[in-house]
């Protein structure tokens, strides 16, 4: 808590993709597990780093956990949620941003992922673990509808 009686939170701030082509996007199994210990299938995300933008950080974080490179199309929406570190309470946002799919091998990524699969856009807004991850693959769906 602060002086004044307001608790202080730490903040954090990632980036992630929303990869798509022909209707399919990337989604990624991490090999850290849930809260619960359950596995999870989330979309590629992680870190701001110091001097890099939340677009730079995205597109970074494809390829590392995805194995792929991608075309930023636009920003798509942050997910916002708290969390518990070692008994703190972290206030954590990532910036979502929807990529065309350019070119690379889905078992090119980085050992913090288990796995990496296309994935119909469709199934991914109801198969993926958490609801803003969900939110941002049906905004996904609504951009490329307007672009239609």
């Amino acid at each position: 808590m602060s002086t004044d009686g307001r608790r202080d939170d730490a903040r954090e701030l990632s980036a992630g993709g929303v990869v798509v082509r022909d209707g399919e996007v990337i989604v990624i199994v991490p090999t850290r597990r849930g809260a619960q210990g359950q596995r999870v299938l989330g979309l590629p995300k992680g870190h701001v780093d110091p001097g890099e933008t939340a677009e730079q950080a995205a597109r970074r974080e494809v390829r590392e956990e995805a194995g792929v490179d991608a075309d930023l199309v636009e920003k798509l929406g942050d997910v916002r949620y708290f969390y518990q570190r070692d008994g703190q309470r972290i206030f954590k946002m990532v910036r979502f941003f929807l990529f065309d799919y350019r070119s690379g091998a889905l078992e090119d990524h980085d050992d913090e992922v288990e796995e990496a699969r296309w994935m119909p856009l469709a199934e991914a807004a109801r198969a993926l673990s958490y609801r803003g991850e969900r939110e941002m693959v049906q905004r996904a769906l609504s951009a490329i509808s307007r672009e239609r």
